[in-house]
This record gives C-alpha cells, structure tokens and sequence, in this order.
C-alpha cells in the first residue's frame, strides 16, 4: 500500500484495472501538487519482493549502506524497458538512503559506440533530475581501481562520487564540469567496465593458477556443439602453466580472432548449460570506444558483470529474469576468487514487455537502419529519447514505470496504462491553445469588416494560477473540416447548414451558405454571429448543444504538425513467429500544416500544449523558434517563426473505442 498525504493507494495485483487505479490516484495526486506549486513529499515505496528483501537487509544492518547499479551495454539507445530498471534500482536507492551507480556493461567493442554511451547518459540524467539524481553514483572522469588491502589480502575497489549536482557530462564532452549552481568541479563519469579489464584479466590468471580456468582451442561452433551435448573439451586438462602462458600469448595478440578462448573450469555435464564450463574471454582484435587498442582480448559478460559489481561494492545487484539462469556462474566466479570483501548478490525480477511495442534492441536498430523510423528518437520509437521527444514528461514516465509493479513472473503491461499516466501528467500541466489541424474557412457576414477583438481565453482550467491569455476574434476564421458536415449523420451537434454551435471563448454562430469551388469543394462557409451571445452578453446564456474551436484567420501562424500514433497495429507484433514488420501502422505518422493561434509563436521546448478538443502537444526539436525560414506561401507570411508541434497523445483513447467498434 502507498499512502500519499492520507490518501491511500491499494495496488491490485497483477490486473489491468488495478494497475490503472493505482496509477491513476498516484499521477493524480502527484500531479496536483504540482499544478499548485507545492512542494511533492516523496510518496511512500511501492512494496514488492526485492524491496522486502532490501527491507529485511536494512534491518539486519546486514550491509553499511545498500548499494545497487544501472548497468546497460552501450550498443543502443535505452528503451521504455530500461525505464522500469532505472526506476527499481534508483528508486531502492532512493528509499533506504543507498546509491546507485550507473555503470557502462562495455565489453564488446564491435557493437559498442560513444554515441550510445552519451545517449544513455542523456536519457538516465532525464529520467532521475530531481527525484533521484542525489543517489546517482558516478566516478572521476579517468579514474580506475585503487588497489588496497583487505583484511591483509590485496583488493580492488573503486568508490562511487555521490550527489554531483548536474550528473555527468557525455563522454564526447571532454571539458570541465559545472554544477547547477555553476560551480566547476572535477568531471565525472560513469562507471566503465572497460576501466576493470586490468583488474579482471589478473582475476582470470589466479582462476587459471588455481585450476579453475582453461585455454581451450575448440572454435566457436565446436565449443557451443561441446557445451550443448554436455562433452568434454579435449584441452581441459592441459597444466595450469601451459594456461597462464597461453592466455598471456593470447593478451599479447599472438592468435587471430576465434584461435582460442579462455574457459570456466566448472562441470561439463551440469543440467544448468550456463555452468558448462563457459567461455570466460575471447579474442577479438578490434578497437573499443573507451580502451582504444590496448585490448585484442576481451572479457564475457558474465565474467566482468560479476567483478564489476564486486570492485565497485555493489550490495544487490538487480537482473531481468533472463538472467536468473546465470546466477550460479555469478556466484561461482565469485567464491572461486576467495575475495575479501562482503560478496555482491544477483536478484532477478520480470522485464516490461508493453502492448503495441517492441523491446529488442536488435529490432529496434533494424527499423532504424532500414529508415521504417527517422532514427532511434523518433517519436514512435519506445526509447526513451523518443518518448522525451513525442513530449513525455519524466514525471509521467516514472510514475509508470516506478508502480507499474515488481514480479518474477512475465506478461504484457496494457499499453493503455501508459497512456493513461501520460493524460493524467498532461492535463494537469498543460496550456490550453487554439488550433485548427485541417482548417476550413468561415466568414461572418455580420461581423465588421476589419475589426478584431481580444478575447479572454483560460490558460490551463486544472490550474487557476496559470491566468488567462488574449486571443484575437476578427470576421474571417479557420475551424476543423471535422465540426462541419453539410449532410450530418443522426445527433450531429457541431456545425450543420442551418445549424447553430457556439465557438469557444466567443459567439454563436449559423451555418446559412455553403460556398464550394469549381470541383465542388468547400470554399468556405458563410455564417452568421449572435453579437449577443459572447460572455456578459445579453444571449450569452442561450444553450447550443455544440462547441468548437476556431483561430482568427487575420492572426492564425502556420505550424508543421506531426501526428504521430502507435507503431504496430496489433498488441503484440510478433505473435505467432510472424514478422513484426508486417504489422507496421501505415498511419502511425500524419502531416499537417495547421493553423495556430499567434500566442505559440512563443512556444518554450519544456512547455506542454493542450491543442483544444484535439490532443496534447509539445514543440520539436527540428523547430527553430524565434528565427525565420523563407518559404514560397503565397501569402507572403514567409518571414514567421517557423514551429513544428508532435502531438504526444490523443485526449481519449480512440483505440479503445475502435476496438469497441469491432
């Protein structure tokens, strides 16, 4: 149970609609503290299983402060998966006064590149800003481990910097530091594996002189057909001696890639694949983002997960449940060593899998590479920066991903929970603004010519301390193709021949000519207003049964907008072994040019929109506020600021009532 300022918030295991209670009183709550510019007290933890687990620890004064980590391979862009275990482990640490270190898992240096390093960094640094960033632990920029000793035995140690203002700086950086208060201290990094290879390739030696680690000469495919058919290597048993000069010849650059590997000497014939006798490093004579060429040999996973997680103090160390089948090597490789220290433990949990999403990275990077997306940020991506990107909030990401719930067993989160933590962040947040998507011109013939007025128009209805704005009202206006229909279907309230509806913040006004072009398009409609009928008018209490929305024609802006929508068309791309291509949404991206009300040309990146009765809306990055692009319009508006909007969501969920529909 979560108790947040007296209201309570009762998770409901394991189901759709519990889920979406919960998140929907937390975001709620959440979300009115911070329309009322009150300071949020940090709501009561979510309770699962690794938490009691934390909980029981903390009690037995079992460890001198808990110590968890954010471990990517920097060979991608982080995905809303990630968002879960960023949540977990900063979140733990957040809880019992620990830290958590984010640490690069950089052992492959034929997928890994700065760019994912830097992206990982961006989008982590996002996702914490001010919830957790104070437990962030990072390290000098350079800085490898300090050899100590322990209890009389040699140790390698590196300790976390902890509450840097401002995070780190990218790895491409390369310049001073500044904290948020613009004081320069020395840069700071994260955690690298890579700074480890030293430390880890001596811990492979003394597994090697204690008869626990092999040169073996199997290629790759003889060692994956030896392993998988439980039989033993025909080099297992060569002399501790002739290993270590081996693996040294191996270090050295003596043998070309795949010659020869170094392996666990653990049980060939385990009912666990993982224990038979796994490969520990590999040669591989390539370049690595943060190492260079010092390396032609290169740790596996397995073997420096553990080490890294042991060098830097690591107390719980947090796994999907893919990985619950590895915990036997990690505890092995471990206790193998002897080590001094307190030994980090392996806890694994559930990964999000998300309706309508896709979470491979390998996949990810195909859509990508076959530019079916404009990159790994594109706003119908679930990486995260492409969620920051279509104008999700941290705050809606992580009150997803921080109670979407802890479990061991797996499933398929509706994506409508997600949805429904992001409408509930927007509506709370964002400015109300006029625009008209597919405009069609109305023209009131009883309005003056050239004469405009200021209307007041609400900035956010869920918060009166936003104010009001003025917006510009003239005789020629832009509404929605959608609002009029000269032929209406049954229980049609917006605009109709004959028909009456009132424009928001404004008049009522009459549909009485339709004027079409050559082809028989509408040109425009021609209207008339009740004069009366605006606020404090003396009809401005009649009753219509309809509201639109509409910008002044004279003053509308011209914006790009793109429309964006789920990927997929099915809940699960790839049901079925079919292809997850095939079920790509062909709509998942509209265009349109739209005309706006003149008060976002002043659009802010960090802002929220509320396009009214449309969707939520924030500016792109693509956008170049403030300067001017030439173009040909034939108005000759060619000098505005030219705008770019992504709508983030729709304000209902419209395919739920499609679904409904069928």
């Amino acid at each position: 149970m979560t108790v947040l300022n007296g209201a309570r918030i009762v998770p409901t295991r394991n189901t759709f609609a519990g889920r979406l209670q919960c998140l929907r009183t937390f975001v709620s709550l959440c979300a009115d503290k911070m329309s009322n510019n009150e300071h949020m007290p940090a709501p009561a933890a979510p309770s699962d299983f690794i938490r009691d687990i934390v909980a029981k620890h903390v009690a037995e004064k079992k460890y001198p402060q808990i110590h968890t980590r954010f471990p990517p391979e920097p060979n991608g862009y982080l995905h809303i998966g990630h968002a879960k275990s960023i949540c977990l482990n900063f979140g733990i640490a957040r809880e019992f006064g620990g830290i958590c270190n984010l640490r690069m898992d950089d052992t492959n240096p034929t997928k890994e590149d700065v760019e994912y390093v830097d992206s990982i960094t961006e989008d982590v640094n996002w996702l914490i800003s001010g919830w957790a960033d104070d437990k962030l632990g990072l390290k000098a920029k350079g800085k490898t481990p300090e050899t100590i000793a322990t209890n009389g035995d040699r140790d390698f140690y590196l300790p976390a910097v902890v509450g840097g203002a401002g995070g780190p700086l990218p790895a491409s950086a390369g310049v001073a530091d500044t904290g948020a208060h613009g004081v320069t201290r020395p840069n700071l990094e994260p955690f690298y594996a890579s700074d480890y290879f030293d430390q880890i390739y001596d811990y492979a030696e003394q597994l090697i002189e204690n008869n626990r680690a092999y040169v073996c000469d199997l290629t790759p495919d003889e060692t994956d057909e030896y392993r998988r058919n439980a039989k033993e290597s025909p080099y297992r048993n060569r002399s501790a001696e002739e290993n270590l000069d081996l693996f040294q010849r191996m270090k050295a650059g003596e043998f070309p890639d795949g010659k020869r590997s170094l392996r666990a000497k653990i049980q060939v014939d385990s009912p666990n694949v993982w224990m038979r006798d796994p490969l520990l490093y590999r040669i591989r004579h390539a370049e690595h983002h943060h190492t260079g060429g010092k390396w032609c040999i290169y740790p596996m996973y397995d073997f420096a997960h553990c080490l890294s997680d042991y060098i830097e103090g690591i107390t719980h160390s947090i796994c999907t449940l893919e990985f619950e089948v590895h915990r036997p090597l990690y505890d092995w490789i471990l206790e193998s060593l002897g080590l001094p220290r307190p030994l980090p433990h392996q806890y694994e949990f559930a990964r999000l899998s998300l309706g309508y999403t896709i979470m491979s990275k390998r996949k990810l990077m195909q859509l990508v590479n076959e530019k079916l997306v404009s990159g790994w940020d594109d706003p119908r991506m679930p990486t995260i920066s492409g969620i920051r990107r279509r104008g999700v909030t941290a705050t809606a990401l992580r009150s997803f991903a921080y109670n979407i719930g802890i479990t061991k067993y797996n499933g398929i989160t509706d994506v409508a929970v997600l949805e429904h933590a992001i409408r509930e962040d927007l509506n709370k947040r964002s400015l109300r603004r006029l625009a008209v998507l597919r405009p069609i011109k109305v023209v009131l013939t009883n309005y003056p010519e050239g004469k405009t007025e200021e209307l007041d128009a609400v900035n956010n209805p869920e918060n009166e301390s936003a104010g009001k704005r003025k917006v510009p009202f003239s005789r020629e206006l832009f509404i929605e193709q959608d609002d009029f229909k000269e032929m209406p279907p049954p229980k049609f309230f917006r605009l109709k021949p004959g028909g009456e509806v009132r424009l928001k913040y404004a008049y009522i006004i009459k549909c009485d000519e339709v004027v079409k072009d050559a082809s028989g398009n509408i040109a425009e409609l021609r209207c008339t207003a009740d004069l009366d009928s605006k606020m404090g008018g003396a009809t401005s209490t009649r009753k219509v049964k309809g509201t639109i929305h509409w910008v002044s024609a004279a003053h509308a802006i011209d914006a790009e907008v793109r429309l964006y929508d789920r990927l997929f068309t099915e809940a699960e791309p790839e049901k079925d072994g079919r292809d997850f291509k095939s079920v790509l949404n062909p709509h998942s991206l509209e265009v349109v040019t739209a005309k706006c009300e003149p008060s976002l040309k002043d659009a802010k990146p960090e802002l929220r929109y509320q396009f009214e009765r449309l969707a939520y809306f924030a500016l792109d990055k693509d956008s170049a506020v403030g300067s001017s692009r030439r173009d040909d319009r034939a108005d000759g508006s060619a000098n505005r600021p030219y705008l770019i909007f992504n709508r983030t969501i729709t304000l209902r969920d419209t395919w739920a009532k499609e679904a409904q529909k069928g």
